[in-house]
């Protein structure tokens, strides 16, 4: 599919985005191992998510879907079943990647397996932990989907994250839930705690000290209501927007702040966003609240560190604002962006040498020159999500209309994307 964006004079109105990626996997997971039924309100809209859905229907938990109200009808901590077939993972790391640790657990064996995307990333990092804890996996090449599970009795481990990584530290406590005894993990430098939230929800025995996470093993979940907050990763995409067009004015509603995201917001702030939050409030643990932002100039900033591990996935459309602002932006320390969808440092840089974006790449990261003029051109997201919303939010600010050639990958993450654009530029 190739999209057309008109350069816009101005964004403004009230939006409402989809339920948060990161919260909606981690919930249906959880409530497929709950006792009983579960309701998960304004669940994700996008592919990836309903991988998991169609992972958890597979291994016979009974799940629905009427509008964006998931129902999931829970058969406890044993309730799962050997699948007819492979399970399909899609385009979704995380659905691969956390699924592995609670397959790795099941008296029976499995294979899941994903896209051509998929297929080509690294799953070593749980593979480890999990055979730490006795799991036994093979995998193409010894660390590329498709995964086989050979599932089993596992045992708690103390492990301590040699990166930071969500999924990771997901993978170990899923798989922790059926071990006897404490399975703790440490984290070098604190991720986002969604996993550990949603398990306290649901009736788990977790506890968090400093970097220190403590499961208590084989616990009893009880399903429960839930409301998945708006996709702050989503909402970045009309927050650059927005500072990027001139005498924009927008408010995102019911947006997930959890401090352990809040990096994005920081950041802008830093580089001199007129950004402010509104209505906060907690709901599910999950602290929720309306996001106002305008157009303001942006001086600039350095993303590197604990920083870019922090910003990895709006590291492409900081991109972008960094090309707008007054000193540039850099970003160094973030080599994972070379294993992500796509090799998003030469995706990035590909789309800016079709606008006449200065950029120079390094190995782990980029350095963007700023006050650079944004021509009209003919994107290509190569098929990752991130890449096409990013650089249809710098058309918004080029000299004359531009395509973006397969436009449809949006849909893995955010399907409504482009009507919510359209409507925030008044078409």
């Amino acid at each position: 599919m190739q999209q057309t964006i008109r350069p816009s004079g101005r964004l403004s109105g009230v939006l409402s985005l989809p339920g948060d990626k990161s919260i909606s996997h981690r919930f249906a997971m959880i409530a497929s191992l709950a006792e009983g039924t579960s309701r998960i309100s304004n669940f994700s809209t996008g592919a990836d998510c309903h991988s998991t859905l169609g992972c958890v229907q597979a291994l016979g938990i009974d799940a629905s879907e009427e509008g964006t109200t998931v129902t999931i009808h829970g058969k406890g901590l044993r309730g799962w079943k050997e699948p007819a077939g492979d399970l399909d993972a899609g385009n979704s790391g995380s659905t691969i990647r956390m699924m592995a640790g609670l397959l790795a657990a099941q008296p029976f064996t499995s294979s899941i397996f994903g896209d051509e995307s998929l297929s080509r990333r690294p799953m070593a990092r749980v593979m480890k932990p999990l055979a730490e804890m006795g799991a036994k996996i093979e995998a193409r090449d010894g660390q590329f989907p498709p995964l086989t599970i050979h599932g089993g009795e596992l045992h708690a481990i103390d492990y301590t994250l040699p990166v930071p990584s969500a999924q990771v530290k997901t993978c170990v406590l899923f798989g922790g839930l059926f071990a006897e005894g404490q399975t703790i993990v440490r984290e070098p430098i604190r991720s986002r705690d969604h996993t550990e939230i949603a398990l306290r929800e649901f009736g788990a025995d977790i506890q968090i000290k400093q970097r220190v996470i403590t499961l208590q093993g084989r616990p009893t979940l009880t399903g429960r209501d839930v409301v998945v907050p708006s996709d702050l990763s989503s909402a970045a995409f009309f927050l650059v927007a927005g500072l990027l067009v001139p005498d924009s004015n927008l408010v995102i509603q019911g947006v997930g702040l959890n401090p352990s995201r809040s990096a994005l917001l920081d950041f802008l702030l830093s580089t001199g966003a007129n950004i402010k939050v509104l209505k906060l409030q907690s709901v599910n643990g999950e602290p929720i609240g309306d996001i106002q932002v305008r157009h303001a100039p942006i001086r600039g900033g350095v993303i590197e560190k604990d920083l870019a591990a922090a910003l990895i996935d709006e590291i492409p459309v900081l991109a972008v604002l960094g090309a707008a602002s007054e000193e540039g932006f850099i970003v160094r320390d973030a080599a994972e962006l070379r294993i992500k969808e796509t090799d998003r440092i030469a995706t990035v840089a590909d789309n800016f040498k079709r606008m006449g974006i200065e950029i120079e790449v390094t190995p782990d990261g980029m350095r963007i020159p700023g006050r650079q003029k944004f021509r009209a051109a003919n994107f290509d997201s190569f098929g990752d999500h991130r890449i096409a919303m990013a650089f249809a939010v710098a058309a918004l600010r080029g000299d004359g209309e531009s395509t973006i050639d397969n436009a449809d990958a949006a849909s893995v993450s955010f399907p409504e994307f482009w009507g919510i654009l359209e409507k925030a530029a008044g078409r």
